[in-house]
């Protein structure tokens, strides 16, 4: 009878002893949690910003890419060989070469 009377007490001892936590962990575990949400918080708040600024380059990558094609168009058409005619002939009254103007050289 007294071994299990002892027993009964062991286990109350222990039940008292596990079944409380302090305050103080208390406030540790709550004080992490909002640790974490604060950085979760944190991180979504920077990917976000980071999905603007991505969007604007990507924005701006499409306007240099349509300006970079109407500056293609533009060199090709200056260097088309009917307008440097057009201009030679117009502008500065050139003429094409006679045959005796024209000389070989080797």
């Amino acid at each position: 009878m007294q071994a299990v009377e002892v027993l009964k007490q062991t286990v109350r001892e222990q039940d008292g002893a596990s079944g409380s936590i302090s305050y103080s962990t208390w406030i540790f575990i709550a004080s992490l949690l909002m640790a974490v949400a604060l950085l979760y918080v944190w991180c979504h708040i920077h990917m976000t910003e980071l999905e603007y600024q991505v969007a604007q380059e990507l924005s701006s990558r499409e306007r240099l890419v349509e300006d970079q094609a109407k500056l293609k168009l533009e060199l090709a058409t200056l260097k088309s060989p009917q307008r440097i005619e057009t201009i030679a002939r117009e502008k500065l009254q050139m003429t094409h070469p006679g045959r005796e103007q024209v000389i070989l050289l080797k």
